[in-house]
């Protein structure tokens, strides 16, 4: 099939769109013309079709994991502009999205029929962590593998769209206009309040990452932390930082699987850990949390979550959790807070608290999303562009998450079973009123 009849079948496609759907951005072609997808498109934003084998490509499979390669290669792009300017107001107005439900059908695969039968592009293999990326039958080895693939892309290029204390978790805004910067420390005050750290308790903090929450508690709390982590640049960060701060002397980090972490610790915190273990070790976690905790200790656990299910189904089951674990988190899966709750008591624990924070990692990973959109020469020039572009992705994604509540937050503080007086004050005052003792 000619060029001419490839042109010629997206522009009567382009065409059906703008009369009907009246889109916001517009459609740049590989030849560099631009068709317009609605009226009055906002000035330069257009999605980018570089060759013309992406869409024959994408109609006779289009599947998720086909779109995200074309994507990682550069075959679809965004132009001035990021995928959150493109996709937002499809994703959340329902009237934006009725409008492209009436497109009709009969029209449309007469525009596109001649692209059906013509030579789609290869989908490349992209950056992806291979066939057991769900994982399943996970062995004594695999979490390391899992943690590695994704933080051992480099800090550096974390520190491109991270806060300065490399908090890589939900930051919680004290307002809607803080910034990033105040609502992370914020955060890692909450954290520590949440927990009533007392000068001299020993903290655990299972899964450390770059150690900006033992840094905090260890400089502000007085306590003695300890961190755990599977992540090598991690722990290389988080120890260049407790030397350069001068609290070497009070903070100590292993690279070492959680459940082969030993002693007894007054306070444990697990901030974004969960996610990675997958479900069917949930009980072996909050297992080795309790075997940890003192008697009158208290544990937080600050965890990414689900709506629950009528029928329970794994992570793995929708295209969209698939390729989060294929391309971006390896052997992770989301549990709902309910199904969490029930586990910690099953392990021995009494919940006191749960506090919601969805709006605020909604917040959070548009933040990142921009902060990597305004740095992307830096970005491709360390990890490449392949890699580059299924971040931008998977954290314009995780921002359309939590807004439309598909995906929330929930930070779970709780203590070992009854046995007496909890060792939680009466009210949350103390979290709340501004009062550390």
């Amino acid at each position: 099939m000619s060029n001419t009849r490839h042109l010629k079948a997206v522009r009567k496609l382009a065409a059906l769109i703008r009369e009907e759907a009246d889109a916001h951005f517009s459609l740049r072609l590989w030849d560099g013309s631009l068709e317009p997808l609605g009226k009055a498109p906002i000035p330069g934003l257009a999605l980018k079709i570089a060759t013309p084998g992406v869409l024959p490509s994408l109609l006779r499979r289009p599947t998720l994991d086909r779109l995200i390669r074309h994507y990682a290669h550069g075959r679809i792009d965004v132009e001035s502009g990021s995928m959150i300017d493109l996709a937002e107001p499809l994703a959340l107005d329902r009237d934006y999205r009725r409008r492209f439900k009436k497109i009709n059908r009969r029209r449309a695969l007469g525009a596109l029929a001649p692209l059906l039968i013509a030579k789609g592009d290869n989908p490349d293999v992209s950056r992806d962590f291979g066939s057991d990326s769900e994982g399943a039958g996970r062995g004594d080895g695999d979490n390391k593998r899992f943690i590695q693939f994704h933080y051992d892309v480099g800090n550096d290029f974390y520190k491109l769209f991270l806060d300065p204390e490399m908090q890589y978790s939900c930051a919680h805004f004290p307002s809607w206009d803080a910034t990033l910067e105040e609502a992370q420390v914020f955060k890692l005050d909450m954290i520590c309040r949440k927990l009533r750290l007392k000068p001299g308790e020993r903290m655990l903090d299972i899964g450390c990452g770059w150690g900006g929450l033992l840094c905090h508690a260890v400089q502000n709390y007085g306590v003695h932390g300890h961190g755990v982590t599977l992540s090598e640049e991690q722990l290389a960060f988080a120890r260049e930082k407790v030397e350069r701060l001068g609290i070497a002397d009070r903070v100590t980090l292993q690279l070492i699987d959680y459940r082969e972490t030993a002693g007894t610790f007054d306070k444990i915190s697990s901030v974004g850990m969960y996610e990675h273990i997958g479900l069917d070790n949930i009980p072996e976690y909050f297992k080795t949390a309790r075997r940890l905790l003192a008697d009158d200790g208290l544990f937080l656990n600050h965890a990414i979550s689900r709506g629950a299910k009528r029928k329970k189904t794994k992570f793995s089951s929708r295209p969209e959790q698939r390729a989060l674990q294929k391309y971006i988190f390896p052997g992770g899966e989301l549990d709902d807070i309910g199904h969490t709750v029930s586990e910690m008591e099953i392990a021995g624990f009494e919940v006191h608290d749960i506090e919601a924070l969805r709006p605020h990692y909604r917040k959070t990973t548009r933040t990142w999303c921009e902060r990597l959109y305004a740095r992307r020469e830096e970005a491709e020039a360390l990890v490449g562009p392949e890699t580059y572009r299924i971040w931008a992705a998977y954290l314009a994604g995780c921002s359309f998450a939590f807004q439309r509540g598909s995906a929330r937050l929930y930070q779970t503080l709780a203590g070992k079973s009854p046995k007496g007086a909890p060792p939680v004050p009466p009210t949350r005052f103390d979290i709340y009123g501004g009062d550390k003792t």
